[in-house]
């Protein structure tokens, strides 16, 4: 696929053109910090910010969403919520939330299971991706398969050149997608070669001696490890790291009835919380915070990996940084992967 030149310059005009056919989301400044927001062509959005506060999964899985309403008079004429018929263009999603989606591809576009909900979006969506040229000191996606400059789960990657940015596209609808854009030329070979450089500068910058193989066979032994008794101690269970998370998808589904009437609420979970696991019996087998941490990581760094190949995690360092308790998931991880192997 070509890859194209966008000069800095001719931005904005490239921004008012998408905005008059999709919907456009984009990094804007919130105060303290950066969410993804849909946008006007006169807004100003960010493309040298970190990473956004809350990652971009919420466009795809909304923290509420109406799945369908109901009404007890006339049970055969349930609504399923509509599903919105209009394009979406998200711009400036960095490598970690894009890899994000592809690990939601697999849990809510499976073999067994297909969510229309979440399908939907993500047919109707191009993910412009923005390469990292500086990552921040909690990054350590090379860790989990990924890397400042990843593909995974986008349409089409940019590159910071500095007075303009290189696109790669990914897939053929973000080659689709480019080729729509007048304002976008053949990138050539100095450029590319620039490009490389980028890409070699960022990843040296991201150090992190976590090894995925090892983890996964120390976890497939060490289920038992007094380790987890020791690492879970300061964590406090308020389900912060699950929050911000790209890759978590946990959620709960409960009715929301007035009358004769009602909704079906799909609401995100978290498995750090007590409620997750009680049963109707009153019985938990998550009864303390050692067996909660421990599912989080058997979860990402396990279970994830038999089922479908790869962590569910994307290394970017949001659970490190909004962490109210400094939990360093980093340090857990080194600390799996030094541990024995238990016989």
């Amino acid at each position: 696929m070509e890859e194209k030149i966008i000069s800095k310059e001719e931005l904005p005009e490239l921004l008012a053109n998408i905005t008059r056919r999709y919907q456009v989301f984009a990094p804007v400044n919130k105060g303290d910090s950066f969410a993804f927001e849909e946008i006007n062509p006169e807004d100003k959005i960010s493309f040298t910010c970190a990473n956004t506060k809350k990652s971009v999964k919420e466009l795809f899985f909304p923290q509420r969403e109406r799945l369908f309403a109901f009404n007890l008079h006339k049970k055969d004429e349930s609504k399923v919520s509509a599903l919105s018929d209009r394009k979406r263009v998200i711009i400036g999603v960095r490598p970690c939330d894009a890899k994000g989606i592809s690990i939601f591809d697999d849990v809510f576009n499976g073999k067994d299971f297909q969510d229309p909900y979440y399908l939907q979006k993500r047919e109707d969506t191009v993910v412009i991706a923005i390469g990292c040229n500086a990552p921040e000191r909690t990054c350590f996606c090379t860790s989990t398969g990924g890397s400042p400059f990843s593909t995974n789960g986008s349409d089409v990657l940019l590159v910071d050149l500095g007075d303009s940015f290189l696109a790669q596209p990914v897939t053929e609808k973000g080659e689709a997608f480019l080729e729509q854009e007048s304002v976008t030329r053949k990138a050539d070979q100095s450029q590319i070669q620039l490009k490389e450089k980028v890409i070699e500068k960022a990843l040296s910058s991201v150090k992190s001696q976590i090894k995925p193989e090892k983890i996964k066979e120390k976890l497939d032994k060490n289920f038992d490890d007094p380790l987890w008794t020791k690492v879970h101690e300061k964590c406090l269970g308020c389900g912060v790291c699950t929050f911000f998370c790209p890759t978590c998808h946990c959620f709960d589904i409960f009715d929301e009835t007035g009358g004769q009437t009602g909704e079906r609420i799909r609401i995100w979970d978290s498995c750090m919380f007590p409620l997750f696991t009680l049963h109707a019996s009153g019985v938990n087998p998550r009864p303390t915070g050692k067996e909660r941490l421990r599912q989080r990581v058997m979860h990402k760094f396990k279970y994830f990996v038999d089922n479908n190949g790869k962590v569910a995690c994307s290394g970017c360092g949001r659970c490190i940084k909004y962490c109210p308790v400094n939990l360093d998931i980093r340090e857990v991880l080194e600390q799996i992967q030094d541990q024995p192997l238990e016989r």
